[in-house]
């Protein structure tokens, strides 16, 4: 919360701007002063209004503000460096928001490991018609978390994050398998 910051001074005093006559008036240099003091955060604010809507510049509680402003995905207990990374990368992944590379980089971001990614779906391009087509038909999405110690990532939690980001219509399979151990017949749940 922004506030009065004890002597701090403000670049355009009021009494500067009174007549002549009244600015050798003690009284009122005394009320203009308090009128500075109070604000002179607003000018020190709208001076370095550029850093305060950088995410890497701005101060920690004005990083949850802009964290509203662009929707960017925080949750509690993020440190102040993982919030100003959400917020400053946060456009660039609404842009892939859906994708198989949105959920793997909102899975780095929130786990810190980089999940294997499997879709049924395909994209090809043929210079004849009537080939056939890539993928297969009926939509699936298999997230598989490879770590040293499974108990390191929450599946719960992991659940929740690949449920917000995946596409709708899309079923879901969550997976957390040790290093080195295969993926099948380690199926920790579908969503």
């Amino acid at each position: 919360m922004r506030g009065t910051v004890a002597g701090l001074g403000t670049p355009h005093p009021f009494d500067r701007r009174l007549p002549a006559i009244y600015q050798t008036d003690e009284v009122a240099g005394r009320l203009l002063a308090a009128f500075d003091e109070v604000l002179a955060p607003v000018h020190a604010t709208l001076d370095s209004l550029a850093a305060y809507l950088d995410p890497r510049l701005a101060p920690a509680d004005f990083v949850d503000w802009l964290a509203g402003w662009v929707a960017a995905e925080t949750a509690p207990g993020w440190t102040l460096a993982q919030r100003r990374e959400a917020v400053a990368g946060a456009v660039a992944r609404h842009r892939v928001r859906g994708t198989a590379q949105g959920l793997a980089e909102q899975v780095q971001m929130v786990f810190g490991v980089w999940p294997e990614i499997t879709e049924n779906g395909g994209t090809a391009w043929s210079s004849r018609s009537g080939g056939p087509l890539p993928g297969t038909a009926v939509p699936a999405l298999t997230v598989t978390v490879r770590v040293p110690e499974p108990d390191r990532v929450p599946l719960e939690a992991l659940r929740a994050l690949v449920e917000a980001n995946r596409p709708a219509h899309v079923p879901c399979t969550v997976r957390i398998v040790a290093d080195g151990q295969q993926a099948e017949g380690n199926d920790d749940g579908a969503l």
